[in-house]
């Protein structure tokens, strides 16, 4: 079984902001449940493009790896079209926990944990 990286950690070796880390994670985790659906199913990428209405290099892009420019949208209607669902809540992170802003005039919020199932 893989380890799986925290959006904090992710985004602490990236140089990044949490909440650039949490869309990573979330959107990977959301990819591997479409690869596998589409594998255990036998669909190919030109089925899921018709299914989805993406285009089937972007299909083709998304499933190989490529996250750049991909937007949860579609991550979410390629999720659909592969004929699952997934189900996202935010939960209040451990006590005392904080995300604060770089600006000032922002307000901090509780840090919020990410739960993911998908299911057919």
């Amino acid at each position: 079984m893989k380890k799986r990286t925290s959006a904090t950690r992710l985004a602490r070796q990236l140089g990044i902001p949490k909440g650039r880390g949490l869309e990573a994670v979330v959107k990977a985790r959301l990819i591997t449940a479409i690869f596998q659906e589409v594998e255990r199913r036998g669909f190919t990428h030109a089925e899921l493009s018709a299914r989805t209405g993406l285009p089937r290099s972007a299909v083709t892009g998304i499933l190989s790896g490529s996250l750049q420019k991909v937007t949860i949208d579609r991550v979410l209607r390629l999720l659909e079209g592969a004929g699952l669902e997934a189900d996202i809540r935010a939960a209040p992170g451990p006590q005392g926990s904080q995300s604060v802003s770089s600006q000032p005039h922002r307000l901090a919020w509780p840090a919020c944990r990410i739960m993911i199932a998908t299911w057919p």
